[in-house]
């Protein structure tokens, strides 16, 4: 019997990832729901975390909902094309994730709670795609700025992974590793479903908590 991994996408090589460029995408600075800095938000005890949780409209609004929020952004992270458009991402040949960065106050929510965001938010078990969306591009990440985070990443990983295991779900294929280069969305991504807000949103969990 073959598996249903044979149909999904595979991730390209460093040599055959598209070139790139060295022009940095522009963008609005200022948060379109937040008001604040997307590019150099500043604030007490202010941390960052990062997550690819399938199409990144949905995956933003989530967080930018949470109280201690400073400020969110979309964009590409995780693969080998510097500076890549949205188009190239979509082909496949960047290597690159479509992830939400948030900068948070670690006084107001911790980054646990993120995570739990994060887990009940998307299905970490479906490899290179969510739900009808399908591409390296939509796979489950989690980015971490610390050691501390890659270590409650893991943990929270295995807290899920029970609770899913007992309800039939698969292995979770969520990556973990250290946050590599973000690189900002275009304009038009950032805060898409607060500028639109009948928009399209593939986000969906497993209907199961994550309890950490």
């Amino acid at each position: 019997m073959r598996s249903r991994d044979m149909f999904l996408p595979k991730m390209p090589s460093e040599e055959m990832a598209l070139p790139g460029r060295t022009s940095e995408m522009k963008i609005t600075d200022s948060h379109y729901i937040l008001g604040s800095s997307q590019i150099a938000p500043k604030g007490n005890n202010l941390v960052y975390a990062m997550f690819g949780m399938g199409c990144f409209w949905g995956a933003e609004r989530k967080f930018w909902e949470l109280e201690g929020v400073m400020t969110t952004s979309v964009g590409y992270a995780g693969g080998f094309t510097p500076h890549p458009l949205y188009e190239e991402v979509c082909s496949g040949m960047t290597g690159h994730n479509e992830v939400v960065r948030i900068a948070f106050d670690s006084e107001v929510v911790n980054y646990k709670s993120l995570l739990k965001v994060f887990w009940e938010n998307h299905d970490p078990t479906q490899g290179m795609r969510q739900g009808n969306d399908i591409g390296t591009q939509y796979r489950s990440g989690i980015y971490c700025f610390s050691e501390e985070q890659f270590s409650d990443a893991e943990e929270s990983l295995l807290i899920y992974q029970s609770t899913l295991s007992q309800e039939g779900f698969g292995e979770i294929t969520t990556e973990i590793v250290m946050a590599p280069i973000f690189y900002f969305a275009e304009d038009y991504h950032q805060q898409y479903l607060g500028k639109n807000p009948n928009g399209y949103c593939g986000l969906g969990g497993t209907g199961l908590s994550c309890a950490i």
